[in-house]
């Protein structure tokens, strides 16, 4: 009797460990992320007695937020299976542009439109090239990233662009609405519509099916062009608004301010692809990956860690969420 008893209670015990490991496995898989982050989170004030201050958080969501909206934009873009390397550039030559019409004394909100007018532009005829010309996001992207570069550098003979600027223009980038920073309030809004219409709206619905089947969504009589070209104008207004902020921020335009943004909204979007159960691109997700961006600069700079360590870092980081969205399972 024994050992039948004996045989049949490890019997039991094995598949509830089978069962445990299983469902600590899809736990892993689930929010491995959001555990991440909160590993680095304790790590660092573990480390720092300064991390978890008021004043330093204020201060990361500060250092993110004109990651958080250039990222945003990409993410659109990614949701239709498109790709965009020029935001960097882009960014650049929209804040180059706001400041030089500031200086010659047109109204800030005019300026404002203008430098996201020119970021649109771009957008548009990355648009046209992708979805009428049949040219690869990549190529497109890229050309116009360059032509960008290249306009800006003309335009400004490689100087920056230093003047006393309006004080509404400087509000944009270094002002408070009570104890928040006005980046950090523009970036909250521009975040949760962008989680607005790709969640919930007929736009984001046609988005995300063109991602997930070009071909499907064709048939099914969705514009695909039209979407896809959203999708490419989205990404280049996200980053001409992060490239304003950002020269309201330093005070000057500068050729090349926004080029720091393109590794970094890359990671950021990539591991945000690991936070949902479809591996799919989401502005929240993203999101979280900037976040954990954040927390990664912010954190090693408190404990004086070199600069390049974090580009290092954010290298890995984009292995590493390239390779979970890769290996995770699909349901």
């Amino acid at each position: 009797m024994d050992g039948p008893s004996g045989s049949g209670t490890q019997a039991v015990e094995r598949a509830v460990g089978g069962v445990f490991r299983e469902r600590l496995t899809n736990i892993i898989w689930e929010y491995g992320t959001l555990i991440g982050l909160l590993v680095l989170v304790v790590f660092f004030s573990t480390m720092s007695d300064a991390f978890l201050r008021f004043g330093n958080i204020v201060n990361i969501l500060r250092q993110i937020s004109m990651l958080a909206i250039i990222a945003t934009g990409l993410t659109f873009c990614m949701v239709t299976g498109d790709f965009d390397l020029g935001i960097g550039s882009i960014g650049s030559i929209a804040g180059v542009m706001t400041v030089s019409l500031l200086v010659r004394g047109v109204p800030t909100i005019i300026s404002v439109l203008a430098g996201l007018g020119v970021a649109a532009l771009f957008g548009l005829a990355n648009a046209v090239l992708v979805t009428r010309v049949g040219i690869s996001s990549f190529i497109s992207t890229l050309a116009a990233g360059s032509v960008a570069t290249g306009v800006t550098f003309l335009y400004t003979q490689g100087q920056a662009i230093y003047a006393q600027l309006p004080p509404a223009f400087e509000f944009i980038g270094r002002g408070y609405v009570g104890i928040i920073p006005a980046p950090v309030i523009i970036m909250a809004l521009i975040v949760a519509l962008g989680q607005f219409v790709l969640s919930r709206t007929r736009t984001g619905r046609y988005m995300h099916a063109i991602g997930g089947n070009i071909t499907a969504a064709r048939l099914s009589g969705i514009a695909v062009s039209k979407y896809r070209g959203l999708g490419l104008l989205f990404s280049s207004l996200g980053a001409g608004a992060a490239g304003i902020i950002l020269a309201s921020r330093l005070g000057s335009g500068q050729p090349t301010a926004a080029s720091g943004f393109f590794l970094d909204a890359i990671s950021a979007a990539f591991l945000g692809q690991t936070v949902l159960r479809d591996g799919r691109p989401s502005v929240i997700g993203t999101f979280i990956g900037v976040l954990i961006i954040g927390v990664i600069n912010n954190g090693l700079t408190l404990l004086g860690v070199s600069y390049y360590w974090q580009d290092i870092s954010k290298g890995i980081i984009i292995v590493l969420a390239v390779t979970l969205a890769t290996l995770r399972p699909k349901h």
